[in-house]
């Protein structure tokens, strides 16, 4: 199937899905599934460009892997993180402040704003797999997996630090200051913008230089939306926080100042 049928495609399977699971928050008066859900939407792209792509067998192979391995952790992630406690405090205070009419603003606030992130961000993924030529791995392709491999060790080993930080009663209230968090105040988000534009070199090999706004795209959202600018704005009045912003990078990793 060529790009922009499979591109349509997923388009629309993306938006039935989010809608399905905007029905299931509503019982549930906790639009925090989103959250759960963005890792599992990317994987269900992938396998749909997989099953209809004509695409390169073994690039086609490798992007569908690395989606399904990156999706399927952070929404394990996620999903542990949020087992068992109340809605994502963004979330509720949106709920509180619209009362009844929370229902139909969260759909389109949240559900299908994410839905239709995805659909955009999943380019790459897409055009990749329905690209045949070069009908060859390249360097490209292996520095895709490389920066694939990268980002999602920074990523997973920056979440396992915070988590054990947070289980510890001794830690409450405190700032995790050492480990990755040492070079970076926010080495998961630096992690997940790696892993997008390893997506992306992939894509590049199949002669998708175009879909380069992809990890443009989730760079920005990560630095000035939906990460770091949003954690910044509640982050910076607890004690302590100024001087860790003064000290440590925002997003790059490096050495801390003196």
């Amino acid at each position: 199937m060529p790009f922009v049928w499979l591109f349509l495609l997923s388009g629309f399977v993306i938006l039935c899905l989010t809608t399905i699971l905007w029905l299931v928050s509503l019982p549930l008066k906790n639009s925090s599934i989103a959250d759960i859900f963005w890792g599992i939407g990317f994987i269900v792209v992938a396998w749909l460009a997989f099953s209809y792509g004509y695409g390169y067998l073994p690039r086609k192979q490798w992007m569908t892997a690395l989606v399904t391995v990156w999706g399927l952790r952070l929404a394990l992630h996620i999903g542990n993180r949020n087992w068992g406690k109340p809605e994502d405090f963004r979330y509720a205070k949106w709920r509180e402040e619209n009362g009844p009419r929370w229902r139909w603003i969260s759909y389109f606030k949240v559900f299908l704003l994410q839905g239709f992130l995805m659909w955009i961000l999943s380019a790459p993924i897409l055009a990749a797999q329905s690209l045949g030529y070069p009908a060859i791995l390249t360097p490209l392709d292996l520095l895709g997996l490389l920066l694939w491999a990268v980002g999602l060790v920074f990523e997973t080993i920056a979440d396992l630090q915070l988590s054990l930080f947070k289980l510890t009663p001794a830690n409450k209230g405190k700032l995790l200051t050492s480990g990755l968090w040492k070079f970076s105040r926010h080495p998961n988000y630096f992690g997940e913008s790696v892993v997008w534009w390893g997506v992306y070199f992939i894509a590049l090999a199949a002669g998708a230089w175009w879909t380069v706004f992809s990890p443009i795209l989730m760079t920005w959202l990560l630095l000035r939306v939906s990460g770091v600018a949003m954690l910044e704005r509640t982050l910076r009045l607890k004690p302590g926080y100024q001087e860790y912003m003064r000290k440590t990078s925002a997003f790059f990793p490096w050495l801390p100042k003196q």
